[in-house]
């Protein structure tokens, strides 16, 4: 009964079957059913017993009453209903893309010159797409291969299921200590993969040309392997770019929190060496997002299905809460359109009328109106399914220096006494917790790019000064490392609003405009600890016999012995000494 019962959803499972849904088979009778699994009752695997149990199973072809059931056509029109939208309305042509024109025509001009321009002795080449998740980086590869005619050849990760029933049972055996599964490293796999893939031609399929022999490889999910060990996949590359015939793409989405897996997959020699070409999405524009979404509401209002139609205003926000997102904007809208659902219906209006409502009733200036309802808007937007809201670094750290302010009239604002009215300010646009918060960085790291790049927007050398103190404050909050995790939000909060406050340059609306571009550095910090690390690395092995850690040795022993005529006679750890040993006094350091 067990086998009878496995045997009919697991071949609906893999679509093996040959009965229509609506036909049941019929049932066998009891006793031949026991007499059965009498004649079976020796020992032996249930595989064995399920292929020895009576006549073999043989799926009957549907006769003349299954026809209305099992419609093609009804079948497809159903698979295409069920399917996200997503992936029903995935582009297909150029003008459906939702990118910006200048990246297709980049991706479009490497193809060209690297494919089809491409010398005979020519080494392989390989294209780096690097953008935001959701900012059309595969749907613009994909499409424009198939408008150039080129085969497409993808890695996916493989799973590790070519394990055996003897492999289980001593895996999960009483004497066993659960060893892993027996399966081949990932990096010899992608190494195969690239072999195979650069000599063969993929697998023709029914419908597709032969014409073209023109191919790229795919690379979007890289082994985890790689994560740990770059080098491994520097090698590979290396030997890939020395022999291969056609070009390798790879897709990498960034994150927001400044440890991009990028820099750590491609460092900045791999890319010179390899010649590697490097081209970054941008997140969708709202604009762009806007006519996407308005063309799937029309589809979906065109084909009359019973959905919740959202208005211009609805979309709207809808696209401000998927942060250039586009695939979670389309995924919202779906969700948001189920009908049925009273719980997106009422949210809507509320929501629509709560923003109007705020906006009529603030007495204020029109500047002031429209940043209050964004803000708003912006809180509400979460609620809907929309992603959480990231600045990238160097635009926070813009907002922080560049600190946007809006005039208020005496009214609105109270008056400061006369010995304070020096501290007096217009009202910030931001909120610098906000930004910090939204740069997904700690505080303290914020802080180092922060205290790089304020001295360069600051005109008098009192403000200065006054950041200074607040940023030396901020440090000292963050000084304990008991304390830090939870000091560290107060930290970047004095530092951030220190550095605002303190630049009198920028204190009201009217004084915003003059500034200009002024680029923006990572910290010194980084290359000084570098540093400082190898040196510390250096004196633990040049100067080991001393016993000392190597703070001790730099900042104790290493001075006097640089005072000394002749301390060594190993030139490593004279040269050491000389550059450690002593402060350099006469030089002039840069900030």
């Amino acid at each position: 009964q067990v086998i009878e019962w496995l045997a009919r959803p697991l071949d609906d499972f893999f679509g093996s079957t040959g009965i229509a849904p609506c036909a049941a088979p019929a049932r066998p009778p009891r006793g031949s059913v026991r007499g059965r699994r009498q004649k079976q009752r020796a020992p032996s695997p249930v595989a064995e017993q399920s292929r020895g149990t009576g006549a073999p199973r043989k799926r009957a072809k549907p006769g003349a009453a299954d026809l209305p059931c099992a419609k093609p056509g009804h079948s497809r029109s159903q698979a295409q209903e069920e399917l996200p939208w997503v992936e029903r309305y995935r582009p297909a042509t150029q003008n459906d893309l939702a990118v910006q024109k200048k990246k297709i025509e980049e991706v479009e001009t490497w193809l060209k010159t690297h494919i089809f321009q491409r010398q005979p002795k020519q080494g392989g080449s390989v294209l780096l797409l690097t953008g935001p998740p959701g900012c059309g980086k595969t749907a613009t590869l994909q499409i424009l291969a198939r408008d150039l005619g080129l085969q497409v050849q993808e890695w996916t990760n493989p799973l590790s299921l070519d394990f055996t029933k003897e492999d289980l049972r001593n895996m999960f055996g009483h004497d066993s200590y659960f060893h892993t599964f027996p399966s081949q490293a990932q990096a010899a796999l992608f190494q195969d993969f690239l072999l195979r893939a650069n000599k063969y031609n993929k697998l023709q399929m029914l419908g597709e040309s032969s014409e073209n022999d023109k191919k790229l490889i795919l690379i979007e999910d890289i082994p985890n392997q790689f994560y740990r060990d770059p080098g491994s996949l520097h090698e590979i590359l290396r030997s890939f770019v020395r022999r291969s015939r056609c070009p390798l793409v790879f897709i990498i989405s960034d994150n927001f929190s400044g440890d991009s897996n990028q820099r750590s997959l491609f460092p900045a020699e791999i890319v010179e060496e390899l010649c590697i070409f490097n081209i970054s999405f941008k997140p969708i524009a709202p604009t762009n997002m806007m006519k996407v979404l308005n063309r799937i509401a029309a589809a979906e209002a065109s084909m009359n299905r019973e959905n919740y139609a959202l208005d211009r205003t609805s979309l709207e926000l809808l696209c401000r809460g998927c942060s250039g997102d586009i695939r979670s904007a389309i995924n919202s809208l779906q969700f948001s359109s189920t009908k049925g659902c009273s719980l997106e219906k009422e949210f809507w209006s509320k929501k629509k009328k709560s923003s109007t409502i705020k906006c009529e009733e603030a007495g204020v200036s029109k500047v002031r109106k429209k940043s209050k309802c964004d803000t708003s808007e912006d809180q509400e937007i979460q609620a809907i399914g929309g992603k959480d809201a990231s600045i990238f670094l160097f635009h926070a750290l813009g907002k922080i220096i560049y600190c946007k302010r809006e005039a208020v009239s005496e009214a609105e604002c109270p008056q400061l006494p006369a010995h304070l009215s020096k501290h007096h300010r217009d009202t910030l646009l931001i909120q610098p917790e906000d930004i910090v918060e939204k740069s997904h960085m700690s505080g303290s790291m914020f802080n180092l790019y922060l205290h790089q790049n304020y001295v360069d927007f600051f005109s008098d050398i009192d403000d200065v000064v006054r950041a200074s103190e607040y940023l030396s404050t901020a440090d000292v909050l963050c000084s304990n490392w008991s304390t830090r995790p939870v000091m560290e939000s107060c930290s970047a909060s004095v530092a951030t609003r220190g550095v605002i406050h303190s630049n009198t340059s920028r204190a009201f609306a009217h004084q915003q405009g003059g500034m200009g571009f002024r680029p923006l550095h990572k910290p010194q910090w980084f290359l000084i600890n570098k540093k400082y690390q190898e040196n510390c690395i250096a004196a633990k092995s040049l100067f080991s016999s001393f016993c000392l850690p190597p703070e001790c040795l730099q900042t104790e022993l290493l001075p006097y012995l640089a005072m000394l005529a002749n301390p060594m006679r190993n030139q490593a750890q004279i040269a050491f000494i000389q550059d450690v040993g002593r402060l350099p006094l006469k030089r002039h350091f840069g900030r």
